[in-house]
């Protein structure tokens, strides 16, 4: 049989027609290059999926390069998370790179700028140099320090370099053309003054290279042959490309700057700047609160890798931004732990229910099969006795022909025991229901062959025995935001979309056989969605999260 035609996608079809022309597979080398000043997030992940497929693919290696030109907003902490996120979700990088690796590569070059009247030393305010810029529809006008001697520029990148002057009193800028259409090619700023630590150079340098600078230079000396970027860089690849201009020698391999869209989902935020935001004002735990975006946060909630790389490829690589749903993530998640959760019984809101004509004192062991999926799941023993919690919405003293739950006079059965009928309730002082008892046909057994097993009704419930439950807590986590595009409204500010229902802490009871599970393992919790167990659990309680309920509940809001 042959295998299945996949189709090249854009940035594929790049990458092979380059191999067509200049390039042999030898040459060919992808990079991840995330700036270390926060978490990574969903929206990475595209660009993560994207780098790291392509040498999947072509057998080719990819850098993990952090961009870390700014110790004003970088820490080691960011970078500690991102190389646990990567490898959580199944890459490994060939080479860990810095842009600070090559801080005095990137000087020495800039002084070279410098000597061929390249760059200049700029000494007005960012305000000055900004009124100067012009408009997309008027060109600059030139810095009045435009001309300034190459030799006093030299000597004062010098002075910035040694640490001589204050921050914002000069700027390196590249001398290019203050009349560009494209207001990036008007005399960029290359380096600024920075007295701040760095988090692995120290306190070696008081000047950082701006991003446009550093980036793609890092990617010549890497040898990288292809520089993927999200469509918000599109204007930067002039820019991109006249720096190269300037540093390539001949007869060695060339970066290329290709972009795709990023990814850009509902109800949620993709700034860095407003997730950090979040934290800071401590309206989230923290960067691995389960209701983030972030990749810590996902994988705390119980996303799988599996599901987050599945859902990167449906989402595909486009040449355009456009807004996913995030309903496509869910599914995602629902398709992979449908396959893989063992299913287990929890109450979350329970009523005590008790079985008359069960035996005082007797306790059952009864069989329960672990994933209806996967047949290789096995089964396991689950507790049944006289006194049981079931759901306190599966009950109705009256109901009308649609509810198929329990009720006075009718019949259900109990998931893997008995059917059973309702008889009568017990009420507490205010009139609220305490108690529900009911009787049983112990002849209607599940699995046991009998002619009243096999009898069909049309309620089936889940359930827990009292005596055995194990007490747990759940976070019944919900989407952070319950607008679709909680940073779309100017007159706003996005926090004040906030969903005041996206976490609900409830205390619930499950079957015992829980009571091993360990932080990071998954469940289904029968009939009431996927949970995992969070890493605050301890011997005493064990903590679940909410990964995502059976069913999209947001479809009918």
């Amino acid at each position: 049989m042959n295998e299945e035609y996949i189709p090249l996608n854009f940035i594929e079809q790049i990458v092979e027609e380059d191999l067509s022309k200049d390039y042999t597979r030898e040459d060919l080398k992808f990079r991840f290059p995330p700036e270390p000043n926060g978490y990574l997030h969903i929206g990475h992940c595209k660009a993560i999926c994207i780098s790291f497929g392509l040498g999947e693919k072509y057998g080719a290696p990819v850098n993990l390069r952090f961009d870390d030109t700014n110790p004003a907003k970088e820490e080691q902490e960011y970078v500690d998370a991102i190389k646990r996120d990567i490898a959580w979700l199944g890459y490994t990088w060939a080479e860990e790179c810095y842009s600070s690796d090559y801080f005095q590569q990137l000087y020495d070059w800039a002084v070279l700028l410098i000597k061929n009247d390249k760059a200049y030393i700029d000494s007005q305010s960012s305000e000055a140099m900004a009124e100067q810029k012009g408009t997309p529809t008027q060109s600059g006008t030139n810095s009045p320090f435009r001309d300034r001697p190459i030799t006093e520029s030299l000597a004062i990148f010098e002075g910035m370099k040694r640490g001589e002057y204050q921050e914002g009193t000069h700027v390196l800028r590249a001398k290019i053309d203050m009349s560009s259409p494209n207001m990036l090619m008007r005399d960029p700023v290359m380096y600024r003054v920075i007295n701040k630590s760095h988090h692995r150079t120290g306190n070696s340098w008081c000047i950082y290279p701006l991003y446009d600078w550093a980036h793609g230079e890092s990617d010549y000396i890497e040898r990288v042959s292809h520089s993927l970027c999200s469509l918000e860089f599109k204007p930067h690849r002039d820019l991109y490309d006249w720096f190269l201009d300037q540093v390539v020698e001949p007869g060695t391999l060339r970066p290329k700057q290709r972009e795709f869209a990023r990814l850009n989902l509902s109800y949620t935020i993709m700034s860095k700047r407003k997730l950090l935001c979040l934290v800071e004002e401590g309206l989230v735990s923290g960067w691995d609160d389960p209701r983030m975006p972030t990749v810590s946060g996902l994988r705390r909630r119980g996303y799988t890798p599996a599901s987050i790389r599945k859902f990167i490829d449906t989402v595909g690589v486009a040449k355009r931004d456009n807004v996913i749903d995030v309903s496509l993530l869910e599914f995602n998640i629902r398709e992979d732990l449908n396959k893989t959760a063992p299913r287990v019984m929890a109450v979350l809101d329970p009523v005590k229910l008790v079985i008359t004509n069960y035996p005082e004192g007797e306790e059952e062991w009864l069989e329960a099969e672990n994933n209806p999926e996967d047949e290789a799941a096995g089964t396991r023993q689950v507790p049944f006795s006289k006194e049981l919690y079931i759901e306190r919405e599966d009950f109705k003293e009256e109901a009308n022909r649609k509810f198929f739950r329990l009720t006075l006079g009718k019949e259900v059965r109990l998931k893997n025991a008995y059917i059973i009928k309702g008889e009568e309730v017990v009420r507490d002082d205010n009139g609220n229901i305490i108690e529900i008892h009911c009787t049983y046909d112990p002849e209607s057994k599940s699995g046991s062959g009998t002619e009243a097993s096999m009898r069909k009704v049309k309620g089936t419930l889940h359930w827990v025995s009292i005596r055995h439950a194990l007490k747990t807590e759940v976070r019944l986590y919900d989407r952070l935001f319950s607008h679709e595009a909680p940073d779309s409204d100017k007159d706003k500010d996005f926090t004040e979309f906030l969903n005041p229902e996206s976490l609900q802490v409830i205390t619930a009871y499950a079957e015992p056989s829980l009571s091993a599970a360990k932080p990071g393992e998954r469940v289904q919790f029968q009939r009431k969605g996927y949970f995992c167990v969070d890493q605050d659990s301890t011997e005493d309680l064990i903590v679940f999260n909410r990964t995502v309920t059976l069913r999209d509940s947001w479809v009918k809001k």
